[in-house]
């Protein structure tokens, strides 16, 4: 794993939760999109070398819904940057981490994801992502 990618943040409300966050950074988000394929619209912040997302559910019954809904708004996984994912999917396997599925997804910013179950993680949720080149 080469570094922190992203911390995700769920929120109910991407216009508010934008709002605030551009307060407390003292700058506006770079970069929204909706990810399809999870019912989710995301938006990104620049702090220093790290990055925040923003996630609200675009769904009743999407992850994002249901993180909400059984947690409330708050930090919702931390992403880690790979080399190569599908070769970081199989090392985990073999240590005996739970990977939420076998083939990685496309996910927000550019970047192929797969995510490891929190029950194998101490109840953090992880994501690695790789860049697509």
């Amino acid at each position: 794993m080469k570094h922190i990618e992203h911390i995700g943040i769920a929120v109910k409300s991407l216009d508010d939760a934008n709002k605030l966050y551009t307060k407390l950074f003292g700058k506006p988000s770079y970069k929204t999109e909706v990810v399809e394929s999870e019912s989710v619209k995301t938006s990104f912040f620049k702090v220093g070398n790290n990055k925040i997302e923003l996630l609200e559910a675009m769904e009743e019954d999407s992850i994002i819904a249901k993180f909400i809904e059984k947690k409330g708004e708050g930090i919702h996984h931390i992403a880690f940057e790979v080399e190569n994912i599908n070769e970081e999917i199989k090392r985990l396997k073999n240590e005996g981490f739970v990977i939420l599925s076998d083939v990685p997804k496309q996910g927000a910013d550019n970047k192929l994801v797969v995510f490891l179950h929190p029950k194998s993680t101490n109840g953090v949720l992880i994501e690695l992502c790789q860049e697509i080149i």
